[in-house]
């Protein structure tokens, strides 16, 4: 583990960066206001009100970001969250219905109308609703996965 808050990480500030940058690109709004500081912002995004999270491009993704309140609702720490599978974070007979609108993202870019229920690493269910699903990509137009912004939750 490493020493000092999750958002002073210098991985976590550049993943930070894209996933506001490509929230603006593909949203064509910011999803917080920018300082122009990239350590102030990516604590900004990590102490958000609201859900953020995103994973990667590998066959089966694996969660690379959470914020301090993704890590709250799936309750988990950012190594163990960080280490799970994006799939695990919806129940079994949800999985195929997630990976459709996942799809979906990926052939328009984002997504604004993405609700379902998930679980907890404790077993608690919660809906998720009001979701912004979106593709993570470079100014270059590199994809480096996907991610969501979760303004709404409720327990199940």
């Amino acid at each position: 583990m490493q020493a000092g808050p999750v958002w002073t990480r210098p991985q976590v500030v550049a993943q930070s960066a894209l996933i506001l940058r490509s929230f603006h690109a593909k949203v064509g709004r910011a999803l917080l206001p920018s300082s122009g500081d990239a350590l102030a912002d990516a604590r900004a995004l990590f102490e958000a009100p609201f859900a953020v999270l995103a994973h990667g491009t590998e066959a089966d993704p694996i969660f690379f970001y959470g914020n301090a309140t993704a890590l709250r609702l799936w309750d988990m720490s950012f190594e163990d969250f960080t280490r799970m599978p994006s799939r695990l974070s919806a129940e079994p007979m949800l999985r195929e219905e997630r990976q459709s609108l996942l799809e979906r993202a990926a052939r328009q870019g984002y997504i604004d109308d993405y609700r379902g229920v998930r679980i907890s690493s404790g077993g608690a269910r919660f809906r998720i609703e009001n979701v912004i699903l979106w593709t993570l990509a470079d100014d270059d137009g590199v994809s480096y996965g996907q991610a969501a912004f979760i303004p709404e939750w409720t327990p199940v």
